[in-house]
């Protein structure tokens, strides 16, 4: 009885997460690729969400619409996609290696696209409606810091910084790591009295999002579990910020990615496979709707700009041989493309396998 209740926790509070997550984004992936192909006139022969033998499936006109068993991956199948397909004449019009360049390439891109359109729709949405950010109520302050000994106590809440009012965390540390270590004149809320203290911020090694050690201008103060607000912005400032994040997220992803591929093994820490997404499905998922819908724009983000390296099997892969195309006058051989292919498969596997011995080792380790 234990087993089987444990294994149905399992199913639902990781499995079932992590299947709807990946669902999702890989349909918004792969609709980028049929709607575009649709627009461009490219006949679609097949739409799939994940791999391998069909569990349900439906044609509807040119398209059969499949659910696969495998959910890690789906695609879409247009008419005439290899360049060595046989297509016949009255068909030849609707086949994808019968459109111009520009066209093929609207269509490889699209599902990229559209999952980095989907996640700052997402983060717009977020602002919108609402999500829980910190106040400025301090829970911890370290000994011997500035703020310890300028005489702030845990408890306290900071209203103002030379005179600008204060509401949120976020805007306080800004301050504070922009300050440049000049003095700073805080005004403090403890109970019922105001308090005005002045001091400076010092430097300390801290790390980023990447886990790399940089120099930070700090007081040694740390916000309070307790201290939660709900903000929300308007409709501009909302697109405005969703935009901003994109940015940043899309920087640090390539950072990242720069990171692994140059020293693959010192920083296989932040590479995960299916067992790290679903632990990380489940618990956003119980912290709430909005938690794990900002999970779903972080990954549909940088599956959106994966998909777009030039690696063959991926569409980053298939543009590459596009603009190879473009650039000599005449598409890359079919043999060459079959070889890019395979090298390409067997450098993904490669780091499947990578990433799920990464996880396992997780496991082990009881790390997760």
């Amino acid at each position: 009885m234990d087993i089987i209740l444990s294994s149905s926790t399992v199913v639902t509070s990781y499995i079932l997460p992590a299947v709807v997550l990946l669902g999702i984004l890989i349909f918004v992936h792969e609709l980028g690729h049929f709607l575009l192909a649709k627009l461009c006139g490219v006949r679609v022969l097949k739409f799939s969400l994940g791999f391998g033998p069909k569990l349900i499936g439906k044609k509807i006109g040119d398209t059969e619409y499949v659910i696969s068993a495998l959910p890690l991956g789906g695609y879409v199948k247009p008419l005439g996609e290899s360049p060595d397909e046989p297509v016949a004449d009255e068909d030849r019009p609707f086949a994808l290696n019968s459109q111009s360049t520009g066209a093929r390439f609207l269509i490889l891109v699209a599902g990229s696209a559209f999952n980095i359109i989907f996640a700052t729709v997402v983060y717009a949405f977020v602002y919108m409606v609402g999500f829980p950010v910190l106040t400025t109520l301090i829970g911890e302050v370290i000994e011997d810091s500035p703020a310890a000994r300028a005489g702030i106590a845990p408890g306290d809440s900071v209203e103002s910084i030379d005179g600008r009012p204060i509401r949120y965390w976020d805007d306080l540390q800004a301050i504070v790591t922009e300050s440049g270590g000049r003095e700073l004149r805080l005004s403090i809320r403890r109970g019922s009295d105001a308090i005005e203290i002045a001091l400076r911020p010092e430097i300390k090694q801290r790390e980023d999002e990447l886990g790399r050690e940089q120099d930070k201008y700090m007081v040694g103060i740390a916000p309070s579990a307790e201290g939660f607000e709900l903000r929300r912005y308007g409709p501009l400032a909302s697109a405005g910020k969703a935009c901003q994040d994109v940015w940043k997220y899309t920087k640090l992803t390539f950072e990242l990615l720069g990171m692994l591929i140059t020293s693959p093994v010192a920083n296989k820490e932040h590479l995960g496979g299916p067992i790290l997404i679903g632990k990380i499905a489940g618990d956003f998922a119980r912290q709430g709707i909005i938690s794990f819908v900002l999970l779903m724009a972080v990954i549909s983000l940088n599956l959106g700009i994966f998909n777009l390296l030039p690696i063959p099997i991926l569409d980053g892969g298939h543009i590459l041989f596009l603009l190879i195309e473009a650039v000599k006058g005449s598409p890359v051989s079919v043999r060459v493309m079959e070889i890019s292919h395979q090298v390409g498969l067997a450098l993904l596997l490669a780091l499947m396998l990578f990433v799920c011995y990464n996880d396992v080792a997780r496991l082990s380790q009881g790390l997760f």
